[in-house]
């Protein structure tokens, strides 16, 4: 296992380029996680509505007290302008620049929540598989914990390297719920990267991940923030590619991973 975290001097870029992901502490002060924390929970509540652009990314029917397998909510930038504003969009930006270059503008975000006991993975997958063909496969997904995420209530998992093979093939995990790949806790380079609240953890498009279900009595709350060239934002765009902006669908796109 190599070691993917930022120390001080550590070029990031360098450990992004080498493993597929890097770990970004203390993006966000404790001051700061609590004001996140408050707004994310309007959101988990129901006070801030979420329309469409909420569902369930385990799939399945809700459990008897209403709460989602695996709440996803797309898009809370646009729900809730006022977050552009606060510390995280720019710090997030400003680092995806230094990962894949000057080009690099927010294409989407997005909310991640396992509940406490929930107890549903979020399958081994690769971003790319949800996305479109495109010329430039630069992209980088900043995951920012507002909780202790730990290996028992949902923290990341990635494998090493695996950003230069190919995409596999992906196929639905279950109706409405999550696309997912053949991969396993076993596969040579399996990382378990757990977090503090207010660190992140920044990965590619093509970096295989995972997470284990929620079997803990804490929440697991992360907010993502994807990031890829300009350019290739406008071209998504033309193929109606918008992430759950019009119509939050999930399903495998990308050519490759069929």
């Amino acid at each position: 296992m190599t070691d993917s975290t930022v120390s001080a001097g550590s070029d990031i870029a360098q450990l992004f380029d080498r493993d597929g992901y890097v770990v970004l502490d203390g993006l966000l002060s404790a001051a700061d996680v609590d004001l996140y924390r408050e707004i994310y929970d309007r959101f988990l509540t129901g006070e801030i509505a979420a329309g469409d652009k909420r569902s369930d990314l385990g799939a399945g029917a809700r459990s008897s007290g209403g709460t989602e397998n695996i709440t996803q909510i797309m898009w809370p930038s646009d729900l809730y302008p006022e977050l552009t504003s606060l510390p995280l969009h720019d710090r997030a930006l400003a680092i995806a620049r230094e990962l894949i270059g000057a080009d690099a503008v927010l294409d989407f975000d997005m909310l991640i929540a396992k509940a406490p006991h929930t107890a549903t993975p979020t399958p081994w997958h690769q971003d790319a598989g949800y996305w479109v063909d495109l010329p430039d496969e630069r992209a980088a997904s900043i995951w920012v914990s507002l909780d202790d995420a730990t290996v028992d209530n949902g923290c990341m998992w990635y494998v090493e390297g695996s950003h230069r093979g190919p995409v596999r093939p992906h196929r639905s995990a279950g109706a409405g719920g999550a696309i997912e790949c053949d991969c396993s806790e076993d596969e040579p380079g399996a990382t378990p990267v757990p977090l503090p609240p207010g660190s992140a953890v920044a990965h590619g498009g093509r970096t295989l991940h995972y997470s284990r279900g929620n079997t803990t009595g804490t929440q697991r709350r992360a907010y993502i923030l994807n990031f890829r060239p300009a350019a290739m934002i406008a071209r998504e765009r033309e193929l109606g590619m918008d992430h759950g902006r019009t119509e939050n669908v999930r399903e495998v796109r990308n050519a490759q991973a069929g």
